[in-house]
């Protein structure tokens, strides 16, 4: 395990019952992601004591909303629950039974086809859905509804409910949906629109993120043609803490071309784009087309940080049919907060 040390912090240790939140300290949080920023306390605002990298481990102290505390030697620091997996000791997880009844806390709560990360995630789950427990599998539930089958982290049927403190809350995000009204776009492998795919996506982004407590302005709320330079105006009198363009591609004559690639103009807006790229490539698995610099009008004329998203390729019938499903979208877009969220937690 390699930490970066930036200074020492040091914590009373004041015990009072009544106010210690539940924690199971036999708990492990192991990192997700590369360059995370393990703060003082539970929010951006605190100081950055020290990072860690994917596969680093730290004993779990506490939860609160969307940071964890863990334990770094002798002393205690925070990170994003973003990027993190909690792994629970085996001799404190709760017994399940089939006939048991769970229902899901939080948005978009993935139903995997296998007890494991690894296992192709079948469908979606939203806040509020119950689901009846057909077998219990390590730290996975099996479990059912009308709609779905599949199996979800215990982790996660345990997890509270998102909080008002999450790092997207007072964030402002300009997505833009590409093209609109007579600018349709690149044109599929059956017709499909660029334009129409693009404000499919950006829609649902922007629900997401709403949720997530950010406030989210769009350059094009419908299907109209909006000119490129109204658009990054209008970004540049917004107060934006980032502009996110979405489009497709489309290379007719080469139907088998696949993937997605993200791109940046200015130089600090590289560290953006590989945040959102890594993000979607992990959540979809589709082919990783990396970051590259765009000299597009709408990322060279921005004056806030901004990326531009190609999405994939309208001209292969196959990501053509799938771009269109629910399921898909909404890995897209989980891809996307991902790699958001992982921006704004290491700023």
């Amino acid at each position: 395990m390699h930490i970066k040390r930036k200074g020492l912090f040091f914590l009373s240790l004041i015990v009072v019952l009544f106010l210690i939140p539940s924690t199971i300290s036999a708990d492990e949080v192991e990192l997700t992601g590369d360059n995370i920023n393990i703060r003082s306390g539970p929010g951006t605002d605190y100081n950055v004591i020290g990072s860690g990298n994917t596969g680093d481990t730290f004993e779990l102290l506490e939860e609160q909303g969307e940071w964890v505390k863990i334990a770094i030697q002798e002393e205690e620091g925070w990170v994003t629950s973003s990027f993190t997996e909690i792994i629970e000791d085996e001799a404190v997880q709760a017994n399940w039974t089939s006939g048991d009844r769970i229902t899901v806390p939080l948005e978009n709560t993935h139903l995997r086809s296998s007890a494991s990360t690894e296992g192709e995630i079948i469908g979606f789950a939203d806040k509020g859905d119950t689901f009846d427990v057909l077998s219990e599998q390590g730290d996975w539930l099996e479990v059912s509804n009308e709609a779905l089958t599949g199996f979800v982290s215990k982790r996660i049927v345990n997890m509270e409910p998102t909080s008002s403190s999450s790092i997207f809350k007072d964030k402002t995000i300009v997505i833009d949906a590409g093209h609109g009204g007579r600018d349709v776009g690149a044109i599929g492998a059956t017709d499909v629109l660029e334009k129409d795919v693009a404000f499919l996506t950006a829609q649902e982004l922007a629900n997401e993120l709403t949720m997530l407590g950010a406030e989210v302005l769009q350059t094009r709320p419908q299907d109209e043609y909006i000119s490129l330079g109204s658009r990054v105006t209008f970004a540049n009198t917004m107060d934006t803490d980032a502009f996110i363009s979405i489009h497709y591609n489309s290379i007719p004559e080469h139907p088998d071309v696949t993937g997605i690639g993200t791109y940046y103009y200015k130089g600090q807006n590289e560290v953006l784009a590989s945040y959102i790229q890594n993000g979607i490539v992990k959540e979809t698995e589709t082919t990783d087309r990396g970051i590259t610099h765009g000299n597009f009008l709408v990322l060279r004329q921005s004056l806030q940080p901004s990326a531009l998203l190609e999405l994939g390729f309208l001209s292969n019938p196959e990501k053509e049919s799938l771009l269109g499903t629910v399921a898909y979208q909404k890995q897209l877009v989980t891809g996307i907060v991902n790699g958001l969220g992982k921006y704004f937690a290491n700023q």
